[in-house]
């Protein structure tokens, strides 16, 4: 059974830096494009990034840009997102998400919860 489990989120002042991970458990890692997403509260899903299988692509929307860092480590079957110069506008729950459209799969985890304030 495939699980996907993020970590990381917290509370941290406009400015401030976080880093996310996301370890998948139970299929092979590199079969998967990785993507996180987030939920303000009242709002609708948002893709914040995603990276391709081995890591060669990144796409970001465009509120973070400059700002957020997505990247993986294959072996250890994690993927990272480093947040630098957090907004409020930030604050969400982050959702990391596992697809492999060859084998019909997509997994997401249980969300962690970023809140940027003062």
């Amino acid at each position: 059974q495939v699980q996907v489990v993020e970590s990381g989120g917290g509370l941290v002042q406009p400015g401030g830096s976080l880093r996310l991970s996301c370890e998948v458990s139970g299929s092979t890692f590199r079969y998967y494009t990785m993507f996180w997403h987030r939920q303000a509260p009242g709002k609708g899903r948002e893709l914040v990034a995603g990276i391709t299988n081995f890591g060669i692509t990144t796409n970001y929307t465009e509120s973070v840009k400059g700002r957020f860092t997505l990247s993986r480590d294959n072996a250890k079957n994690t993927v990272y997102l480093q947040m630098n110069n957090l907004k409020p506008e930030d604050t969400a729950v982050y959702y990391c998400n596992a697809v492999s459209l060859s084998m019909g799969h997509n997994y997401w985890g249980q969300g962690t919860q970023v809140t940027v304030s003062s």
